[in-house]
């Protein structure tokens, strides 16, 4: 498949797996490198579940990428008018997604009351729940909802597992933070495995999960939670209180999102 080749038309998912007939017909839109794009706001929303239900044939994965006015009102699109990172997904299975948060734990920006019940030691993992629901299809209910909300435009990649995205793009929503694509990556894989917390919606700046298996009680949520702060401390940062308070609204709640803005 190239990229002109789907170029302002309506396009069939086409399966890179052989043996497998086209399944979806897509809105008019087109390849932006890595990426196909529609060129309008998903207006059917069932279109996301419809793409999930197909990954497994097509073995491209969906995202909903959200209307950024700060782009919008120069005519600009991110995808386009913005660099991208060199592709690092070759470098997520070299990844401890362990010592990841622990080196981006960061105990500098109060006096220690904001880590409580933790302290300047990274807590760990939280334990995988016991229970949980089908990923996918936590995925497309959760998707379809979003695109029902707002004006997201569809978004396809060619991928394994979502979680690899951010580094197969070169996306550079978390620089502020790190230019280790890969890093988040691989945190995003362990977050999969674990919770199925699966990538749903891709910004410039931000992104969002579903999550199937979400923490059950304020324990539970409190290991979370330190994740949450050592992945994305602007998205900790913007609530009031200590991670205490932060896990609180992590229990049962099944979309994790995070603003590098």
């Amino acid at each position: 498949m190239t990229e002109h080749q789907f170029e302002g038309k309506p396009m069939t998912i086409a399966p890179f797996r052989p043996g497998t007939p086209p399944v979806q017909t897509l809105p008019p839109g087109r390849w932006h490198g890595r990426i196909w794009v529609s060129d309008l706001p998903l207006a059917k929303p069932e279109r996301y579940t419809g793409c999930v239900a197909e990954f497994d044939r097509s073995g491209l994965w969906p995202v909903l990428i959200p209307h950024d006015q700060r782009f919008a009102v120069n005519g600009e699109d991110w995808i386009d008018d913005r660099g991208r990172l060199a592709p690092a997904d070759h470098r997520i299975s070299s990844v401890d997604p362990a010592e990841v948060l622990a080196r981006w734990w960061d105990t500098s920006c109060c006096d220690g009351a904001c880590l409580r019940p933790f302290g300047a030691k990274f807590p760990g993992l939280a334990r995988r729940p016991s229970r949980r629901a089908d990923p996918l299809a936590e995925a497309g209910n959760t998707g379809s909802i979003l695109a029902a909300r707002g004006q997201h435009r569809l978004a396809l990649v060619q991928t394994e597992r979502p979680a690899d995205i951010p580094a197969i793009l070169g996306w550079t929503g978390m620089i502020k933070a790190t230019d280790q694509v890969h890093e988040l990556s691989a945190v995003l894989r362990s977050w999969e495995d674990r919770f199925g917390a699966t990538l749903t919606v891709l910004g410039f700046d931000s992104l969002e999960l579903s999550v199937a298996a979400p923490p059950r009680t304020q324990g539970r949520a409190l290991t979370v939670a330190a994740e949450h702060r050592s992945f994305c401390l602007p998205a900790f940062a913007g609530q009031p209180g200590n991670l205490r308070e932060f896990a609180a609204g992590l229990v049962q709640t099944r979309r994790w999102r995070f603003s590098w803005a």
